[in-house]
């Protein structure tokens, strides 16, 4: 049994949670849903949501922590959200974002025109931060992984995109000698 999944779900005021032939929907300030896995099964009460095993299956206990973690996921994108900041680092790379479409020039021949998710949010501050945000924790994760991939950090002068809160560790160049 799994320690996660023995934990129950708070649902907070304001946040609606319904169950229909196996796929559970959270609604608040957005709506996200996800089809329950295998071995998993859902009991609803006035404020708290309780995840169980369905079987004894050999997986049933993977499937039950990981049900309760997407869950409790859905239920804080629906009331507060995900974030992810990232840096743009390195002279003449910049950002611009133009309706759904955000536009990188990170120093190669061409720009990238990068078109936004749905249910993504993507800001542009003027200080070289690209900020995603969204209710789907995973979509957020990876929009902003998608955006990294384009010119990530290089070991040398740590020129790239990278997270705000990343550390990059600075490779010793050539010694003459």
């Amino acid at each position: 049994m799994s320690r996660i999944g023995k934990k129950p779900v708070d649902i907070p005021a304001g946040v609606k949670v319904t169950l229909n032939d196996g796929v559970i929907t959270v609604e608040g300030k957005s709506k996200l849903s996800l089809t329950l896995p295998p071995h998993v099964a859902v009991e609803i009460n006035e404020n708290q949501l309780q995840v169980t095993q369905a079987d004894d299956a050999r997986n049933a206990g993977a499937m039950h922590g990981l049900a309760r973690s997407l869950i409790n996921n859905m239920v804080i994108g629906v009331t507060t959200g995900f974030r992810k900041e990232l840096a743009i680092v390195g002279i003449g790379y910049k950002a611009q974002l133009s309706g759904k479409k955000l536009t990188l020039s990170l120093g190669y021949s061409h720009t990238i025109e990068f078109p936004v998710p749905e249910g993504i949010t993507v800001t542009v501050t003027p200080e070289n931060k690209i900020i995603v945000e969204g209710a789907d924790k995973q979509l957020v994760g990876e929009t902003a992984a998608e955006i990294r991939r384009f010119r990530p950090p290089e070991p040398y002068k740590g020129k790239g995109i990278r997270y705000v809160d990343e550390r990059i560790v600075l490779k010793e160049g050539k010694s003459v000698g």
